[in-house]
């Protein structure tokens, strides 16, 4: 695939009250996708720290504010400013690296009938053992993968547009969790939900070390299981960990 014939991705970052985590975010994001994706939108989520201010330092990037609150209205304010032909999400505590956008384009110019990738974390504050072991929950949700047919991390992921109109856009009524799993399951019903072992994004690992390992995966576990077989997630609040 030629330049010329690449869709154009618009990168979408919902963010609320990220100060001490967008500007690493936005400096990976310029080193590493800038120039490549059609536009960069930061999304601020009704915050009341610095964050318009830190996406005022970055003259590419345009600053969409969603008053409120919740990260389905936050995506879907970014669909809605957003002018690609895929779009692609990562969370303000993300660290984009280098060949993450090229990888969408294969992986949508290789298969014609793919709705939507998406990828694991790696965690960059976490030491090398306890990372692999965070990780390692990606290995054991293969066979739910293999299963279901989707599997979608949040932080992590790009969708067609024409699938994102198709479905209506993001459903604004799950606050938090399960949402990436409602969003794997609605695409799939349009195409195929790729769930690529390469397609990493290092990200904070911050969630885990305020709830703990055990229980954050026990409620990301319980959410996805709900949202597959019942539609909507067992918890509707969560906890701000900033």
């Amino acid at each position: 695939m030629t330049p010329d014939q690449r869709p154009t991705i618009s990168l979408i970052i919902p963010a609320y009250n990220e100060e001490d985590y967008l500007p690493a975010c936005l400096d990976a994001v310029m080193a590493n996708l800038a120039g490549k994706a059609k536009e960069i939108i930061v999304v601020d989520n009704n915050s009341t720290d610095r964050t318009r201010e830190i996406v005022e330092g970055y003259p590419a990037v345009t600053y969409v504010f969603e008053p409120e609150k919740g990260i389905t209205r936050a995506r879907q304010s970014g669909y809605r400013a957003a002018t690609g032909d895929i779009l692609a999400y990562v969370d303000a505590d993300t660290r984009p690296p280098a060949g993450w956008i090229e990888q969408i384009w294969d992986a949508f110019g290789n298969q014609p009938d793919l709705a939507c990738l998406s990828g694991p974390y790696s965690f960059y504050d976490l030491s090398g053992i306890r990372n692999k072991v965070t990780t390692g929950w990606f290995i054991a949700a293969k066979p739910i993968y293999k299963l279901t047919g989707y599997l979608m991390v949040g932080g992590n992921f790009a969708i067609s547009r024409l699938v994102l109109d198709k479905m209506g856009g993001f459903d604004s009524s799950i606050e938090f969790y399960g949402e990436d799993v409602d969003i794997g399951k609605r695409a799939k019903m349009h195409g195929k939900v790729l769930f690529s072992p390469h397609f990493v994004m290092p990200t904070s690992a911050r969630r885990m070390k305020k709830q703990g390992f055990v229980r954050t995966a026990g409620i990301y576990f319980a959410n996805y299981i709900s949202i597959v077989f019942r539609g909507k997630p067992v918890h509707n609040d969560y906890l701000d960990v900033r």
